[in-house]
């Protein structure tokens, strides 16, 4: 009886990673194209695009990337996230 509990706790526990939001501002190229209706020219589309312009500050800022639009992107938006936009605070100016 134990042992199928572990395994009901084990299975649920994948299930639910499963269904985790792929977060724009952290996921890599691999776990981007992981992502349903995002290939491996897309995810680094949107890798090079956070490099260039920065975290997301929302999933819609994802319109400002090559080869998504409106309906691509409300597809998407239950499975993408952005979490922490930040990272490191930003310096303020020393007098």
């Amino acid at each position: 009886m134990k042992s199928f509990l572990a395994l009901i706790v084990a299975l649920l526990s994948c299930i639910s990673m499963a269904f985790a939001a792929v977060n724009l501002n952290t996921a890599s190229v691999d776990e981007l194209d992981a992502v349903k209706g995002i290939g491996p020219s897309k995810a680094k589309a949107i890798v090079d695009y956070r490099t260039k312009n920065g975290p997301f500050k929302s999933v819609d800022d994802l319109k400002g990337v090559k080869g998504f639009g409106e309906k691509s992107v409300a597809k998407l938006r239950p499975e993408l996230t952005v979490g922490e936009a930040g990272g490191a605070p930003a310096k303020t100016a020393k007098k």
